[in-house]
């Protein structure tokens, strides 16, 4: 049986979007004949919302009874029996109530793929376990639930759902994300403009480097060795001399002027270790590209000037 395939709509920030976009990817595949299903979805009493649930087939939930108190999660077994085409999961990170088949969500989702199933979830970009100190440090918050960095990676597609932080912050103000006894806390708090901002720097950052991995692995797939230049990508062959230093302020300064652009220093020595560089002006040259935010690379190569090609073909230089 081959493994189902995910599409994950990945969030800039909580209420942007993504159950309501999801949702709508829903109606219209139903629309066109495919057999989808609500398997979990979490409107959280917002009435657009929950209006995209009508005219969707809802998977009964599991009621389960912890500390006195009763949840409801998926019903993996439900879904395995009914073995739809489509199953709609929402919020991926979900840690399940204790005593569940699985601790997180995401395994669930997984015994899904897994059944052949396609699954069409949900993720914000804080969920992401790679950058909880780093949603920390912003908002002040740490998240408790979060989601393995590879089992976002590893989904087919990725849509990011993004809005300017103006606009998030006006459909707060208009009740359209928490209750209105709320709205002025998490105004004030979580989602002030400079954390919307950085969020969704964080999410265009992520999404960015994923595209860039999808590249990659289509040049490796179609055996392209032309270079594309999607993406300004600046290799700097260093020697291990005092001009590797002006090399990599140039390098920078270029990579700047276009949108996103990125520097590689590389310096390749030979593996009898003759015509070695200095060890200390190339420690002061590694710490002054990733001061300007770039990377450094040490390659072994018996001729330096077709190693240095093939490391800029390898990464797609320009």
């Amino acid at each position: 049986m081959a493994r189902g395939k995910l599409r994950i709509y990945l969030g800039a920030a909580p209420g942007v979007g993504k159950t309501y976009a999801m949702l709508s990817e829903a109606h219209r595949r139903v629309e066109r004949g495919t057999d989808c299903v609500v398997a979990f979805v979490e409107h959280h009493d917002r009435p657009r919302t929950e209006v995209m649930l009508h005219g969707l087939e809802q998977i009964p939930r599991r009621e389960m009874e912890y500390r006195g108190t009763r949840f409801t999660e998926m019903d993996v077994d439900a879904v395995l029996e009914r073995a739809p085409a489509v199953a709609l999961v929402d919020e991926l990170p979900h840690t399940n109530v204790p005593g569940s088949r699985n601790a997180k969500r995401w395994q669930d989702v997984e015994e899904l793929l897994a059944a052949g199933i396609h699954v069409i979830s949900t993720c914000n970009i804080q969920h992401l376990e790679s950058l909880g100190d780093v949603v920390e440090s912003i908002t002040g918050v740490r998240q408790r639930e979060t989601v393995p960095d590879e089992v976002v990676r590893r989904a087919d597609q990725i849509e990011l759902v993004d809005m300017s932080p103006h606009a998030l912050r006006r459909r707060m103000a208009h009740g359209n994300i928490y209750q209105p006894d709320k709205v002025d806390a998490a105004l004030s708090n979580y989602f002030r403009p400079g954390n919307l901002t950085a969020l969704r720097e964080l999410a265009l950052l992520w999404v960015a480097d994923r595209v860039d991995e999808y590249l990659q692995e289509y040049r490796r797939e179609h055996r392209v060795s032309k270079i594309w230049g999607s993406r300004e990508r600046i290799v700097v062959g260093l020697t291990g001399g005092p001009e590797g230093r002006t090399l990599i302020r140039r390098a920078a300064r270029l990579a700047e002027k276009g949108a996103g652009g990125e520097v590689l220093a590389v310096y390749i020595s030979r593996s009898d270790g003759l015509a070695s560089g200095s060890p200390k002006e190339l420690a002061v040259q590694r710490t002054l590209i990733e001061d300007l935010g770039g990377t450094f690379h040490h390659v072994m190569g018996e001729d330096i000037p077709s190693a240095l090609l093939a490391f800029a073909r390898g990464v797609n230089a320009t």
